[in-house]
Order: C-alpha cells, then structure tokens, then sequence
C-alpha cells in the first residue's frame, strides 16, 4: 500500500505524511502561526529564553567553571551557547544601566551649564540676586548629592575611586567665573557675542594653520563644548560606547588567559570561559543596577560593593581551578595575576580610549 508523500513547507522536501517533524530540516509540520507560536519563536531564535536558559542559569552563578568545563567536554546543546548566554544578559544589563546614564547625564548638563558666562547676560539688582543666590545654592547642594549618590552606586562599573568622584561631581567649588579652558575666554565670548566664524575662534583659542586633522577635530569639540557646556553628553557617548568596547575587552581577557595557561588547550577553550566568566559579571551587574532602580539605597550600602568585588575574585579563583585542574595556590596566583592585569592597566586605557573617543564623536 502506498504512502501519501507531503512537501515540507520550509525546504519543500518530500517526506511521507504522518511525520511530525522534517526529516530533511527538522521543521515541525502542520505549524499553525499563532500568537503563543510566534512569541515563543521571537523569543527563542533571538534570545534563546528556553530550558537551557534555565538550566544555565544556576550553574553560572553558583558552580564557577562547571559550564565552561561541560561545553568543552561536548555538551553543547544541553546549555545555553557561551556567546548567546553572554548577549542576552549583556543586553539586560545594558538596559537597566540606561536609566541610571541618563539621570547622570541630565544632573550633569545642569551643573555644567552653571559654569556659562556670557556678557550678554543681564545684570539683576543685588537684592534680588542675593535671594535667588540662597535658592540656587539649597538647589545646587541638593543636585551634587544627586550626582554623587548616581556615580557612587555606578563606581563598581566605572572603577571611579570616591576622591574621583568628589572632583567630578563637587562643582560648587569651582569659580563659575573662572573656569578655565587655557586660552583666552574674554576674547572668546565676545567673537561668539559678535558672530564671528568659528575659524576666527578657533585661532583666538590657539589654532594654527599648520595643525592637523587630529587638532582641528580637538579644537572643534572644546569649542562645542565650551558652548554648550554639555558634558553629560559626552558621559553619554562613553557609556554608549561600553558595549562595543566590551566585545574588544572580552577577547583581551581570553588571551590574558591564554598567557597563564599556555599549555591548557587551544585559544578558543580560554575564549568561552571568558564568556561566561563575563557573563556572570554582567547578571551580577544586572542585579545591582535592578536593586537600585527599585530602592533607595542607603549609605552603608556602599561598602557592599568592596564585598560584591572580593565575591567576583573568590569566584574567578574558583572557576580556573575547576576548568584548568591546578592547585588552589596556582589558581590564586594566576587569578591574582589576571585581575590586576585586566584591571589596573587593560580598563584604564580602554577608559582613556573611549573618553577621547566619546568627546572626540560625541
């Protein structure tokens, strides 16, 4: 008795009818395009949220190197991919991190903006500005705070240090006359009050012709700046520019590791246990940035960070020894060797790298 063949509606291949699936693609047969149908599938093909998530899940944050040591032994689709565990929760993080940029960018803007001073400005009596002067001190104290309390609770991902913070953030002690650019600002506000070209003001700024592309760009940026006085535009634009710079750091960290275990495997192996090294990182990020959106936190708070840090080390420590197999001193060392490589000089110079980048493109 003959069978009814069917052509699969994905590759068009013929199978016999009765097959749930392709034989040919592995498509499920008879897939009603329905709404459940279709999250599921957005949701699965894009971020993978499925049972390996689930079952990734814990054993990254609590079994340090298990799935590291598990997806090079071959186990490959019982877990989440490395890659596709380190975007998903990179892009959550990422997200919840925008809301905390933007409130940093706006309070900064509008300390900024009190440094402007142009003579077209209008004088008011003495009285008057004393009384507005009061108000605007109570108003500038509360808005410091606000910066400080935004990038204190941030210092565990910038790496700022608290006598950092009090000097980005501590604008009420600076002149708001006499903030200086290092040329010549009398000249310079009154060519801008008199509509001068910016050619002419870049030369009263020090410009020269023999500058090249380099400076001219540098000029232009501290002119727009000078202007504006918009630097939370410019944290903006660095903050922005993390997620790309992280898909260079990453690579940067595999070979660090590389380095201190030469011998322990091909490059590839030290690269997926960056990845879910770093995306631990990043759900542990997450979870802070997650807390201090819903709660206020209060200052104690803060010395939590110190610990969350030294958790992160213990943590590091404990998944080399599991993946690579040496002894507990080796993988303290080399622990030790990698933090303060990646922290002390690899972060640094991608921070001064991206600031330039973020006020040179900004």
């Amino acid at each position: 008795m003959s069978t009814n063949q069917v052509n699969c509606q994905n590759c068009e291949e013929p199978y016999e009818e009765g097959f749930r699936f392709c034989p040919n693609c592995g498509q499920k047969t008879n897939d009603e395009l329905t709404l459940g149908v279709l999250f599921y599938n957005t949701i699965s093909n894009y971020f993978s949220f499925d049972a390996r998530f689930l079952k990734s899940f814990f054993p990254l944050m609590f079994k340090p190197g298990y799935l590291a040591k598990e997806f090079i032994k071959g186990k490959r689709l019982l877990y989440l991919h490395p890659a596709q565990m380190y975007l998903f929760v990179s892009v959550i993080f990422f997200f919840l991190f925008s809301f905390s940029v933007r409130k940093q960018a706006d309070s900064l803007n509008r300390e900024l903006k009190k440094t402007l001073n142009r003579s077209e400005v209008a004088v008011l009596d003495s009285i008057e500005t004393k009384k507005k002067d009061s108000i605007k001190h109570v108003k500038d104290s509360i808005q410091l705070e606000e910066i400080k309390n935004a990038l204190k609770k941030n210092k565990f991902i910038t790496g700022m240090t608290d006598q950092q913070i009090d000097s980005v953030a501590n604008l009420e002690n600076i002149p708001k006359k006499n903030v200086s650019f290092g040329f010549n600002e009398a000249k310079v506000d009154s060519l801008l009050n008199a509509n001068a070209t910016d050619d002419e003001i870049y030369k009263a700024m020090g410009m020269t012709d023999d500058d090249g592309w380099f400076m001219r760009k540098i000029y232009t940026q501290i002119l727009k700046f000078y202007k504006a006085r918009d630097g939370g535009n410019i944290l903006k634009a660095f903050y922005d520019t993390m997620p790309i710079a992280l898909f260079f750091l990453l690579p940067i960290f595999a070979l660090l590791i590389k380095l201190l275990y030469f011998r322990k495997g091909r490059y590839s192996h030290h690269l997926v246990f960056s990845f879910y090294f770093f995306s631990y990182l990043f759900t542990v990020f997450s979870i802070i940035c997650g807390v201090n959106l819903l709660f206020e936190i209060p200052d104690w708070f803060y010395a939590v960070e110190w610990l969350i840090a030294l958790s992160t080390f213990i943590y590091l420590m404990i998944a080399l020894k599991r993946f690579y197999g040496q002894g507990w001193f080796l993988s303290w060392f080399k622990c030790s060797i990698a933090t303060f490589a990646f922290m002390a000089i690899i972060i640094p110079t991608a921070a001064v790298i991206i600031g330039l980048f973020a006020f040179m493109f900004y």
